[in-house]
C-alpha cells in the first residue's frame, strides 16, 4: 500500500486506526503453501490471537486455512467465521479441564500440554482422539519472552516425560492423533528448528495412531530496512526431505502442520497515527501522537522495533525524533529514530502492525480502542467500528452510593 492511499484512509476513517492489506495476507499464505508443495499433505493452521477480526478469519477460510486457537472464546469466533470444527485445533496452557471439555463438545481437535489434564481428559473421554505438545527443550528467537520451547517454559511437556505420556495412555486406553511443539518466535536458524523437528520424529515414533505432526511456526519477519528473515523456500526444501523420509518410516502418509501468525498477517498491517505535538527538550525532540501502549505494547513490552514513516512528508529531510504515546507511563516507540521532517498534524504510519498489535490493545487511560480497516479488492472496508464511550461504560454496574 502507498502512502497517498493511506493518508486517504486516515483522512475518511481518523486516527489513530489499524490497516490489513488483504493482499499482502494471501500471498505469504500461498508462499508458505509452495514451500512445502512436494508433501502431499500440507495444514496450516493460522493462529488466531495474532490478529483475531472476524473479518479476516473469513478472509483465511477462503483461502483455505485453518485456525490454531488458544481460548475457547477463539474457538467460537473461527465457528463463527465459518470454519468447520475440525478445521480448528484447540491448543490452551493452563486453563481447566472444564474449558477444554467445552472445546471437545464443540468437535474441535485437542492438544494438550501438561501430564495432569492429559490423564484427566483420558480417563474421562478415553475416545477422544487428543494431540500432544510436546516441550523440545530447545531455545528460538534468543528471547526469552517470546522463546517457549527452553527447559523453564510453563509451555508443553518435556521431552523427558515420554514415559509418563506413554504410561498415561496405556491406562486410560486415549489415542493420540497428533504430536506437536512451538519453540517461540522470530526463528533464523533453521538448523536449529530441525533439529527440534528431529526430537518431535523420534517422539512421534512412540505413537502408532497419528495423523499429523505439528512444528508451530514463529518465522521471522523483517522489522526494519535490512532486516533478516526466515528463509521459508530454504527451509521448506530441507524439512520436506527430512518428514517424507520419516512418513516412509513410520509406514503411513502424515500431514504436516503449522500454525503461523506474524508470518501470514504482520507485514500486512499499517497502525496510522496522528501527531498531536513535537516537542523540543535540552537533547531531545519527541513526535508526541494519538497512541501509547494502550494501542500498540509491542516496542514496550518485547523491545520489538517497528519501522515508522511520515506518510504526510515522504520525500521530506530525516531527522531525529522520540515517538511517543500520550498514555501516563514510559510508552516510547521509538527513541532518536530518524524520520522525514514532522509537523504536528502528520501522519506517522507504523509497519508491521498486523500481528499481536491490536490484539493487545486494551483501554488503558479510558482510552478507546481504534477502528480497523482491511483494504481488499482495492477498497478500504471498516471492519471494526471505534469504540466510543458508552464502551467504556459498557457492563459496568453503578452503585447507589
Amino acid at each position: 500500500m502507498n502512502s497517498k492511499t493511506l493518508l486517504q484512509i486516515a483522512e475518511d476513517h481518523g486516527s489513530p486506526i489499524y490497516v490489513y492489506n488483504s493482499e499482502k495476507i494471501v500471498s505469504q499464505y500461498k508462499r508458505l503453501k509452495q514451500a512445502f508443495n512436494k508433501v502431499k499433505q500440507v495444514k496450516i493452521n493460522y493462529a488466531v490471537k495474532a490478529l483475531s477480526n472476524l473479518s479476516v478469519l473469513k478472509l483465511m477460510n477462503s483461502l483455505g486455512s485453518g485456525l490454531d486457537t488458544v481460548s475457547i472464546q477463539e474457538v467460537k469466533l473461527g465457528l463463527t467465521a465459518g470454519f468447520d470444527p475440525k478445521d480448528i485445533i484447540y491448543t490452551p496452557n493452563g486453563v481447566s479441564l472444564e474449558e477444554i471439555e467445552m472445546a471437545s463438545k464443540l468437535g474441535v481437535q485437542i492438544n494438550i500440554d501438561n501430564l495432569s489434564i492429559l490423564e484427566q481428559f483420558g480417563t474421562r473421554h478415553p475416545k477422544v482422539p487428543v494431540c500432544i505438545r510436546i516441550n523440545p527443550h530447545v531455545m528460538a528467537g534468543g528471547n526469552t519472552n517470546i522463546s517457549v520451547g527452553h527447559i523453564d517454559s510453563k509451555f508443553g511437556i518435556s521431552i523427558h516425560q515420554i514415559p509418563h505420556i506413554l504410561r498415561i495412555v496405556e491406562n486410560t486406553n486415549m489415542t493420540i492423533n497428533g504430536i506437536h511443539m512451538h519453540t517461540g518466535s522470530d526463528i533464523l536458524d533453521i538448523d536449529v528448528f530441525l533439529y527440534a523437528s528431529e526430537i518431535l520424529f523420534e517422539t512421534a515414533k512412540n505413537f502408532t495412531d497419528l495423523e499429523f505432526i505439528d512444528f508451530g511456526s514463529g518465522f521471522k519477519v523483517p522489522y526494519k530496512e535490512g532486516d533478516i528473515e526466515t528463509n521459508i523456500e530454504e527451509f521448506g526444501k530441507k524439512l520436506t526431505k527430512r518428514f517424507n523420509e520419516f512418513c516412509k518410516e513410520y509406514g503411513k502418509e502424515l500431514t504436516l502442520a503449522f500454525e503461523p501468525g506474524k508470518f501470514l498477517v504482520s507485514e500486512a498491517g499499517y497502525f496510522l497515527t496522528k501527531v498531536n505535538v513535537v516537542k523540543q527538550t535540552t537533547s531531545t525532540v519527541f513526535a508526541q501522537i494519538d497512541s501509547g501502549f494502550n494501542h500498540l505494547i509491542r516496542p514496550m513490552l518485547y523491545g520489538s522495533q517497528h519501522e515508522i514513516v511520515n506518510i504526510s512528508n515522504p520525500e521530506g529531510r530525516e531527522r531525529f525524533y522520540s515517538v511517543v504515546g500520550y498514555i501516563c507511563e514510559t510508552d516510547t516507540f521509538a527513541n532518536n529514530r530518524r524520520i522525514a521532517e514532522i509537523t504536528e498534524g502528520d501522519i506517522l504510519a507504523f509497519k508491521n502492525a498486523g500481528a499481536y498489535c491490536f490484539s493487545m490493545a486494551s483501554n488503558y487511560n479510558s482510552r478507546y480502542r481504534p477502528a480497523e480497516i482491511l483494504w481488499h479488492d482495492k477498497k478500504a472496508h471498516l471492519i471494526r467500528e471505534r469504540e466510543t464511550f458508552d464502551d467504556i461504560l459498557k457492563h459496568q454496574i453503578v452503585l447507589d452510593i
